[in-house]
């Protein structure tokens, strides 16, 4: 999941109020039952000591979700008077969550928006393609791609005799020139990050010559599927049932590469690997402890966050950077962090992978992931752990 839509809760120190609540006004009552919601917020963050103007903002912003067109739900994270991220959820929680506590509690998050990867669609025919973005909030069209001309000048129909042979191959090279084209394109727009999927629709010749010029690690990413087209009036059902399809086997492969790395990786100094002993530091950590660790070194290249996760709630201190992150108050102070405070661990883990622009997925429930639901794969084998300084 890609987290930088979280980076604006890096600028502002908390505490934080988390809200997240169902907005739905399916029934006749949805307004009264709505502003019930509201109070009920309103009331439990009262109760755990938010301040006035904070209370403000979020009950400005519930007041204000409108009577038609509610999204199922909303996570709002608001700090000092400000509502400083405001989402709409397309699955409504499946109870109201609210907190106020020292670092925003994001973790809900990776459970209500879904893992779904950002998508570029390529409708493909001769005469170019339609491109398009489908993401959580929806699909949109981003721009054209523009083919050669194909047809000769002064033909409408295609000539006879001693002209064809000639005219054919002017109309494959002008095709050959335009899949050139629609290629590069899509390569300029797509991250090389390996998180974007690409699906080429369309016309089957025309999609397939487009997808073999496509560079390597972009071809690798990309699917072909088989409705969808630039024609006016063209249903669009069809292929968003293939696109929706394609993205989830796309984001269980990926969690799936994700952990056959970390169950190669696991280990630490001493630890037995899955099939060898081996006295070195592992690709992989598990568990809080060594998480943090790794967190702390700026080693996280994708965190694993299972379902119901036991280490999920486990203390930790924090102090003000992304990265301050440390097992027990002692342990924080040795570090350096003025003022720790207490906070879960994968909320104070998140906040950290949100600043290092590391991967987060969240492991299906019918997959085995880390021990305790926390686990991470390294970006490389680290070396032997530093010491905090005593605190005086």
């Amino acid at each position: 999941m890609d987290l930088d839509f979280l980076k604006p809760l890096l600028g502002h120190p908390g505490p934080w109020a988390s809200v997240f609540i169902e907005t739905s006004r399916a029934t006749e009552e949805g307004a009264k039952i709505q502003k019930l919601r509201g109070r009920a917020v309103l009331g439990h963050l009262v109760d755990e000591g938010a301040d006035p103007a904070t209370l403000r903002a979020v009950a400005a912003r519930l007041a204000a979700e409108p009577a038609s067109g509610a999204p199922p739900g909303r996570a709002l994270f608001a700090t000092a008077g400000e509502v400083v991220l405001d989402l709409p959820l397309h699955v409504a929680p499946p109870a109201a969550e609210v907190t106020w506590t020292g670092l925003p509690h994001i973790t809900p998050l990776m459970f209500l928006r879904g893992d779904e990867p950002r998508c570029q669609v390529a409708l493909i025919d001769r005469m170019g393609a339609d491109l398009e973005v489908w993401g959580t909030e929806g699909r949109a069209a981003v721009g054209q791609v523009a083919g050669e001309e194909w047809q000769g000048r002064g033909h409408r129909s295609m000539p006879q005799d001693r002209y064809a042979w000639h005219y054919s191959n002017k109309i494959e090279g002008a095709w050959e020139e335009t899949a050139d084209t629609i290629a590069t394109e899509l390569a300029r727009r797509c991250p090389q990050d390996g998180g974007t999927l690409l699906v080429l629709a369309g016309d089957a010749r025309e999609r397939r010559a487009v997808r073999d010029r496509l560079p390597q690690r972009l071809r690798s990413l990309a699917v072909e599927v088989e409705h969808g087209s630039r024609a006016v009036g063209a249903s669009s059902e069809q292929l968003g049932r293939e696109v929706e399809e394609a993205r989830a086997r796309f984001t269980r492969e990926r969690v799936r590469r994700a952990l056959d790395a970390f169950h190669a990786g696991r280990g630490r100094p001493g630890d037995p690997r899955e099939s060898v002993f081996d006295t070195g530091p592992g690709s992989a950590a598990e568990g809080v402890p060594a998480v943090v660790e790794a967190v702390r070194e700026h080693q996280v290249a994708t965190l694993l966050l299972g379902h119901g996760a036991s280490d999920a709630g486990r203390p930790v201190w924090v102090g003000s950077g992304a990265y301050d992150i440390a097992l027990g108050r002692t342990e924080a102070r040795g570090w350096g962090y003025g003022g720790p405070e207490e906070a879960r661990a994968d909320d104070a883990l998140l906040r950290a992978c949100v600043a290092a622009d590391s991967e987060v997925l969240v492991v299906p429930e019918d997959m085995r992931g880390p021990a305790g639901g926390l686990g991470a794969v390294l970006r490389w084998t680290p070396g032997p752990p530093p010491s905090p300084t005593a605190a005086p």
